[in-house]
């Protein structure tokens, strides 16, 4: 017969393997769960097209950046070269995503530079624009951002005000993180009427975080989704124009903007 004290030693045994096998089986459920929650949206065949290039625009992949530089002679009409334009993603949002906006831009004259972001969340990495500005210490850019990168965007900038001639929101908005009220930098914010993703209450807050002559130009027809190329985005309204269109006029309006005519602040 087998002794009380093995008995026991074995139980506890066994009670010890069923509770290491349940801590196994809920790691691997919160690891599924993770992966599935922040898996990024993708970019669509639009973007995808997009990075390709073309005659007018140079797209170059590295490893915190998607590049896009304007061809020989596409300068806009501008006597010397335009502002560069960083752009921070969307949260959860691939980068490539921006393709097709960014590569609009460049065909204008505007180099894009569009920031690569941990575990595609812009609040990791609220900082990347720092390494471009010291890869380009003479350069002159603006930044801005879509979503949660707009506003991780705004936050950079208050910090480096006197190295950007501006800021620009994508259906986003400044914080008190990110405030820009005495960062002496023009400020832009477009955002499309059918946007079920924007936050209009805070979108309407932030302004006590902008100048007070800050632009908010208002796109008719034009949703969260539609400033990248990823295909529907959950809670999102319906957007009542084609993503081309909602593209061109996002270009349209940044041309317009005075930092990228090349005006000073």
């Amino acid at each position: 017969m087998e002794p009380r004290s093995q008995s026991r030693a074995r139980a506890k045994r066994s009670v010890w393997r069923l509770i290491a096998s349940w801590m196994i089986l809920l790691l691997l459920g919160l690891a599924a769960a993770g992966f599935v929650y922040l898996r990024p949206y993708e970019a669509d065949e639009a973007a995808r097209l997009a990075m390709m290039g073309s005659a007018g625009v140079e797209v170059a992949k590295e490893a915190h950046w998607l590049r896009f530089e304007p061809g020989s002679g596409e300068t806009g009409g501008a006597a010397k070269p335009l502002p560069g334009v960083i752009l921070y993603p969307g949260g959860l949002v691939q980068p490539e995503s921006y393709a097709p906006l960014a590569s609009r831009l460049a065909e204008e004259g505007y180099p894009v530079y569009i920031a690569r972001m941990p575990l595609s969340l812009a609040v990791f990495g609220q900082n990347r624009a720092e390494e471009l500005l010291q890869r380009e210490p003479q350069g002159d850019f603006v930044i801005g951002g879509h979503s949660l990168g707009g506003s991780m965007a705004a936050r950079f900038a208050a910090a480096h005000p006197d190295r950007l001639r501006g800021v620009f929101f994508l259906a986003a908005y400044a914080d008190e993180g990110g405030s820009l009220r005495d960062a002496g930098l023009p400020v832009l914010s477009l955002a499309g009427t059918n946007d079920g993703v924007l936050n209009r209450e805070r979108m309407e807050a932030g302004r006590a975080y902008v100048p007070g002559d800050a632009s908010y130009l208002s796109m008719e027809g034009g949703n969260h989704a539609g400033f990248g190329s990823y295909g529907p985005q959950r809670g999102d309204g319906e957007a009542a124009i084609l993503p081309e269109e909602q593209w061109e006029r996002t270009v349209e309006a940044l041309k317009n903007w005075a930092p990228l005519r090349g005006e000073a602040p």
